[in-house]
C-alpha cells in the first residue's frame, strides 16, 4: 500500500493550487484554510504528519452512476461524452470502479487503481487501506477495484464521473459497498439506474436497499435522480404502465414516495417501436428527461464549490463543538479513573505491607536505634536508595494504572454510537493525552492554547466570506449586472409520474 510522506503531501498540495489557479482561483485561499485546520488537528492530535484535511475532499465535481448490471449506465456514459468509452453489454463486463475524468489531447488512456490511490486529487486516495480494513490483504489488490480512465471529451472538462460495478452477484460484495458508501458520501450528484426490463422488486433488491433504504433521511438526498432506464422495452408490453408502476411501487415500498424521477432511453441501442404516435411519445419522453438530467450535471460545478467550503466550515466546527468537548469529558473521566484507582490500589498496598509486618512479627522491638536503621542512618544514603526505591515502585505502579484507565475510557470511546463520524478523531486524539509523558493536570486536552483557538475562529470567519465571494460571482440580487456565462442555471426538479406521461402523453407534475 501506498505511504504517504509529508514532503509528498505538500507536492500534492502544491499540484492542487496550481490546478484550482487554472480551474477555480476562488478556490484557492479555501485550500489555505484547510492548511491552517491542519495545524489545529496536528496540534490537537487528530490527524498524523503524513496526511492532510485537503486529501479528504474531493476538488472536482464527482457523478456517480450507480445501480444494477446491464441497467445501461455505462451506455448512458458513453451518450453523455459522446464517444465510447465504455464497454456495454447486457451482462456484467466491468467488475471495477472506473474514474473517469478529462484529459486533452484526443486520446484516452486507461491507468491501474493505484494511479487514483496514490493521487489525494482523487476521491479515492488511499483506498487500499480502507479495502484492507474489509478484507485483510485485499488492499494490495487494488488494481481489482479500481480504474482511471481518461477521456477528450469537453464535456466532462472540470468533472469527474465514476462508473461502477452492479450490485447483483458480486464475490467482493463487503469491499465493494465499503467503496460504494464513499463514492456516495463525495458525490455531488448521484444517478441511481434501474432496468426497465426488470422492474419488479426481486431483480433489484440490493439496488433498493443499499441506494434507495439507506439514502432517503439523508441531509443531502437531493443529490439523488433515480433513473429507470431502457424504457424502450416497455413499449412491446399490452400493458406498459405496469413496468413504471412496479418500479415505482418498489421504490415506494423503501419510502421513497417523492422525489426526482426519470425515465429514458438510447435511441442507437433502442428496439423498434411499430406504432409512430408510441415511438414519437417515448422518444419526447426520454429527451425531456435526459435534458433535464444534463442540467442537473452542469450544475454541480457551482454546487461543488459550496460544499468544498461546506465541508471546511463542517469540519472546524466539528473540532471545536464535538471534538474538543469530548475530548475534554474523556480526560475528566480518566483522572477520575486514576485517582479512584491509586487510592484504591496504594491503601491496598499499604495494608497489605502492615499486615505482613504485624503477622510476621518484623514490628516486634523495632525502634530507631535498631541496628538497620542506625546504619542507615549513620551512611545517609543508605535512607536516599530506599526511599527512592519505594517512589520508584509506587510512580511504576501509578503508570500501570494511568494505562488501565486510558484503555478503559478508550474501550468505552470505540462502543460509544453518540460520537459518530468524530470516533477516530477522538480516540486518536485521547491517546495522545494519556502518553505516559503527558501530565495529568489541566482541563483541555493536549495542544489546545490561544493559538488554537484563534485559528479556529478564523477558519470559519474565512467559509462565511467564501461563500460571500461565491455569492458575488453567481448572483446578483440587485440586477446591475449580467449574470455570469461560467454559471450555469440551476435545473429545475423534474418530478415526473411516470405511468401518466406515457402511457397516455400527457405531462406529470413538475414538467
Amino acid at each position: 500500500m501506498q505511504h504517504v510522506t509529508p514532503r509528498s503531501i505538500r507536492k500534492h498540495i502544491d499540484a492542487l493550487q496550481m490546478h484550482l489557479a487554472r480551474e477555480n482561483p476562488i478556490l484557492l485561499d479555501v485550500v489555505k484554510s484547510f492548511r491552517t485546520l491542519d495545524g489545529v488537528a496536528y496540534r490537537l492530535g487528530l490527524i498524523e504528519r503524513n496526511e492532510s484535511l485537503t486529501t479528504q475532499v474531493p476538488w472536482w465535481p464527482m457523478i456517480a452512476v450507480l445501480g444494477t448490471f446491464s441497467s445501461g449506465k455505462s451506455t448512458f456514459i458513453n451518450t453523455l461524452l459522446g464517444e465510447k468509452l465504455q464497454l456495454t453489454g447486457n451482462q456484467a463486463v466491468d467488475d471495477r470502479f472506473t474514474v473517469i475524468c478529462y484529459a486533452g489531447g484526443g486520446e484516452a488512456h486507461t491507468l491501474p487503481g493505484r494511479a487514483l490511490d496514490a493521487d489525494p486529487r482523487f476521491p479515492f486516495f488511499q483506498m487500499s487501506r480502507q479495502i484492507e480494513q474489509v478484507h485483510e490483504g485485499e488492499g494490495r489488490r487494488i488494481d481489482a477495484y479500481l480504474q482511471l480512465k481518461t477521456t477528450a471529451s469537453e464535456r466532462l472538462k472540470g468533472k469527474i464521473i465514476i462508473d461502477s460495478p452492479g450490485f447483483d452477484a458480486d464475490d467482493q460484495r463487503n469491499a465493494t459497498l465499503r467503496i460504494t458508501d464513499h463514492i456516495i458520501d463525495l458525490s455531488d450528484l448521484v444517478l441511481v439506474f434501474f432496468d426497465a426490463r426488470h422492474p419488479e422488486p426481486g431483480a433489484m433488491h440490493d439496488t433498493l436497499e443499499h441506494l434507495v433504504s439507506r439514502t432517503i433521511h439523508r441531509p443531502d438526498s437531493s443529490k439523488f435522480l433515480f433513473v429507470l432506464n431502457q424504457i424502450d422495452n416497455a413499449a412491446r408490453e399490452d400493458n406498459p404502465e405496469e413496468v413504471f408502476g412496479a418500479w415505482q411501487r418498489a421504490l415506494a415500498h423503501e419510502g421513497l414516495t417523492a422525489g426526482r424521477f426519470y425515465a429514458i432511453f438510447d435511441r442507437d441501442a433502442a428496439i423498434t417501436i411499430a406504432d409512430p404516435q408510441t415511438r414519437a411519445r417515448f422518444e419526447a419522453k426520454s429527451r425531456h428527461d435526459m435534458a433535464a438530467i444534463e442540467a442537473r450535471i452542469d450544475q454541480v460545478e457551482v454546487e461543488r464549490a459550496y460544499r468544498i467550503i461546506g465541508v471546511l466550515e463542517h469540519t472546524a466546527q466539528t473540532i471545536q463543538t464535538r471534538v474538543i468537548p469530548r475530548l475534554r469529558l474523556a480526560r475528566e473521566s480518566w483522572k477520575r479513573r486514576i485517582l479512584w484507582m491509586d487510592c484504591i490500589v496504594f491503601s491496598l498496598i499499604a495494608v497489605g505491607a502492615v499486615t505482613w509486618a504485624v503477622a510476621g512479627g518484623h514490628l516486634q522491638g523495632f525502634t530507631l536505634r535498631h541496628p538497620v536503621v542506625q546504619a542507615m542512618t549513620d551512611s545517609g544514603v543508605g535512607w536516599s536508595l530506599f526511599l527512592a526505591g519505594i517512589a520508584l515502585v509506587l510512580f511504576s505502579v501509578h503508570m500501570c494504572l494511568r494505562q488501565v484507565a486510558a484503555q478503559s475510557v478508550i474501550a468505552g470511546l470505540e462502543h460509544d454510537d453518540s460520537l459518530g463520524d468524530t470516533r477516530v478523531w477522538v480516540v486518536r486524539a485521547f491517546r495522545r493525552n494519556a502518553s505516559a509523558w503527558r501530565p495529568l493536570l489541566g482541563r483541555d486536552p493536549v495542544g489546545l492554547g490561544r493559538s488554537v483557538r484563534r485559528r479556529l475562529g478564523r477558519v470559519l470567519n474565512d467559509a462565511d466570506r467564501y461563500v460571500q465571494r461565491l455569492n458575488n460571482r453567481f448572483a446578483d440580487p440587485s440586477g446591475k449586472r449580467a449574470p455570469p456565462s461560467a454559471a450555469p442555471a440551476p435545473a429545475k426538479p423534474v418530478e415526473v409520474s411516470v405511468v401518466k406521461s406515457l402511457a397516455t402523453g400527457t405531462r406529470g407534475p413538475g414538467e
